[in-house]
């Protein structure tokens, strides 16, 4: 059997920019249009000065004014085009990586421990979707037609090229300030950021248990001092970045009319005429304006390379993808053999040497009190957590044979902790499979014993149980999550403290349940802290 690995995760994310080069190359290519056309300005007030005002030539003002309408509005089309062009590869940078990190979110958390709320990845891919669909590629883009212009500047006087490459050269230095002065307290505020939202999401879940033992106020004062250390960084960060946007505003508005001045001069001088004077000073802004731009974008630039930079590491700890021989549905057996498992993302052996055979029509008790390894030998069994040593069997091929999507098939699995989607009760015994037959979810509700409890409720199977089961008991979750896990009549199913929220109708039910999977010679393997679980 060969598997085939895709490449490393950074080389798929620099192929996933360059596949966006057509797309860069049109914004490229509208940038060069709109930054010529942009000269509209400058050359319609020196064609008025030079030429409309001394000839007193009206029809002359009419015609420049219709070209430079023209132009305008040519100009106008073109930057709509290139923000389209951009909010694309924003969508399509999203539509590459959507998946990749959606996966993430299914395969890292068995393999690791995942900060908080584990939804960072999907944050930072909005931001970096975000920042490319902004303005702040544009400035970009534009920057370099600074230098064109500035060289446009010296052709009109050396003098007015010399006060605009001036002007330049400092606000160039006023965005290297900001990037110096920026960056650390930026970077420790996203970190307090993820952190205090981690805490109100944790409150949030628990927020029951808070309210009754009356611990909220003190929850609060550490959430307020997480914040407040927050605020003080993205104060920080925002008053160097607003503050030096200001100090750029004013020295362009200091540069224009400087320029008008320098102008002024060369006029008097008769140097230069005063359409080159009134030409050069929007000539300067329309140089200084990406510059300008790219210091007030400077905020989201940085949080969108923050964002990029967590993605590639993110992404870099999926395992690599791997192609399987399809094998055919196990119906003989299940061994464990010398089985060693650790909590995921450390050392902390939990399981050591553990060996066991199960043949089919056979169901396995597993009895034994709190911590003492039983859920983590069920997601071992499952293939959640991968062994350090020895290796679980079905029909004498280890679980990491399979591929993932038909081994699920094959396996039914209720956690101790059963977590249910926004949804319909039919959709969530079907696995979301929009295909599945009617007759196999029905078949799965009859297996675990709870058609009768579904048909009851106002819309029977396709009555809507909120997010994550709100509008169910307890009890009722975990009854259709037995179902879930009896779809399609697994060979192997493992049920982790499966009564723990049953009343007595619940624990006949799964008493049938599994009675039922052996007469089908299925193997059940049932995790509890009582006997009377596998009655």
């Amino acid at each position: 059997m060969t598997n085939e690995k895709s490449g490393p995760p950074r080389a798929f994310l620099v192929a996933v920019l360059f596949s966006l080069k057509r797309a860069f190359l049109g914004v490229g290519a509208t940038s060069c249009i709109v930054n010529i056309l942009a000269l509209t300005g400058s050359f319609f007030m020196l064609q008025v000065y030079d030429r409309v005002i001394p000839g007193r030539s009206l029809p002359t003002l009419a015609g420049l004014a219709i070209i430079a309408a023209t132009l305008f509005i040519f100009q106008g089309l073109l930057d709509f085009i290139r923000s389209m062009l951009l909010m694309r590869a924003g969508a399509a940078v999203d539509e590459r990586l959507g998946g990749d990190v959606y996966n993430s979110l299914i395969l890292l958390p068995s393999r690791m421990r995942m900060p908080g709320d584990g939804l960072q990845s999907i944050r930072d891919l909005d931001t970096v979707r975000g920042f490319l669909s902004g303005p702040g590629p544009t400035a970009l883009f534009d920057m370099p037609w600074m230098l064109f212009y500035i060289g446009l500047c010296f052709l009109f006087h050396f003098w007015i090229g010399v006060t605009a490459l001036a002007g330049a050269v400092m606000l160039i230095g006023l965005t290297a300030l900001a990037e110096f002065k920026s960056r650390k307290p930026a970077k420790i505020a996203a970190e307090l950021s993820a952190r205090r939202l981690n805490l109100a999401e944790a409150t949030r879940r628990n927020s029951e248990a808070v309210l009754a033992m009356g611990f909220g106020s003190l929850l609060a004062t550490k959430w307020t001092e997480v914040n407040n250390r927050y605020l003080a960084n993205h104060i920080s960060a925002t008053t160097v970045t607003t503050g030096l946007m200001s100090i750029s505003k004013v020295l362009r508005m200091m540069l224009q009319s400087g320029v008008l001045a320098v102008g002024a001069i060369l006029v008097v001088r008769q140097e230069a005429t005063p359409g080159i004077m009134i030409a050069s000073s929007i000539l300067v802004s329309r140089a200084l304006a990406p510059v300008e731009l790219a210091i007030g974008q400077w905020k989201g630039f940085v949080a969108a390379r923050q964002s990029w930079s967590r993605l590639t590491k993110h992404l870099e700890l999926l395992p690599a993808e791997e192609r399987h021989v399809d094998l055919p549905a196990p119906t003989a057996n299940l061994s464990v053999e010398a089985l060693h498992i650790a909590v995921p993302g450390t050392r902390t052996m939990v399981l050591r040497g553990i060996s066991f055979k199960a043949e089919a029509g056979d169901a396995v008790g597993v009895i034994g009190p709190s911590a003492s390894g039983k859920s983590s030998l069920a997601r071992g069994l499952v293939g959640l957590w991968k062994p350090i040593g020895g290796a679980v069997r079905l029909d004498k091929a280890s679980l990491d044979q399979w591929d993932p999507s038909s081994l699920g098939r094959s396996i039914g699995y209720l956690p101790q902790e059963v977590s249910l989607f926004e949804g319909s009760i039919a959709e969530n015994i079907a696995r979301f499979d929009r295909s599945a037959p009617s007759e196999k979810i029905i078949a799965a509700a009859r297996a675990a014993g709870v058609y009768e409890m579904i048909v009851q409720f106002p819309e029977g199977f396709d009555t809507q149980i909120g997010e994550n089961g709100s509008m169910l008991s307890a009890g009722q979750r975990q009854r259709i999550g037995l179902a879930r896990a009896l779809y399609g009549d697994p060979f192997l199913v493992v049920l982790d403290e499966p009564n723990s929220n049953l009343d007595s109708d619940g624990e006949a039910a799964l008493a049938q349940a599994i009675a039922g999977i052996r007469a089908r010679k299925g193997i059940a393997i049932v995790i509890a802290h009582r006997p009377s679980a596998l009655a």
